[in-house]
């Protein structure tokens, strides 16, 4: 169902006729508040979603973009380029894998990240250079390693 009030505010009545022309003289601001009241004495906005609730406020500063963003969010797409999008993924891997249960589980996070690397650096997209190449697996391991030392808790597992 079409919101009345677009309807209105395009030019169309509730009968789907358009409305009457702005009288020369009469300026625009008057013309669309005298459509405005005659709307309201119809009844056009009594039965409108929303009808008698406040308007949600996301206590944020203004951003013309804000519809384009609320949109990008709703379908699920990312304002980053794919390259920075996979910086930050690479930065949240290594915090992952420091704080990672076991060997295994640094070594399957890393090399699940260095796949995506491999593969942005061999088909880069459009956008900004990534900047990263593979880390060595072995020396994130040996940093989790220094990481734990004095740590060990019981049923941790090396190389699980």
């Amino acid at each position: 169902m079409i919101n009345r009030r677009i309807v209105l505010l395009c030019g169309l009545r509730h009968n789907g006729r358009m409305t009457e022309r702005k009288p020369p003289g009469v300026s625009f601001e008057s013309f669309v508040d005298k459509q405005i009241r005659d709307a309201e004495a119809r009844g056009d906005f009594a039965s409108l979603p929303g009808a008698g609730r406040p308007l949600r406020d996301d206590d944020t500063a203004y951003d013309e973009l804000w519809w384009i963003k609320r949109k990008m969010a709703r379908e699920g797409l990312s304002v980053l380029p794919p390259t920075l999008a996979l910086r930050k993924e690479a930065e949240d891997a290594l915090a992952t894998a420091a704080e990672a249960p076991s060997e295994h589980a640094v070594r399957t996070i890393i090399t699940a990240i260095n796949a995506k690397i491999r593969d942005m650096m061999f088909k880069p997209p459009p956008g900004p250079p990534l900047g990263l190449k593979p880390y060595d697996v072995d020396e994130v391991v040996r940093q989790w390693r220094e990481g734990r030392e004095g740590q060990e808790r019981p049923g941790a597992t090396r190389g699980a």
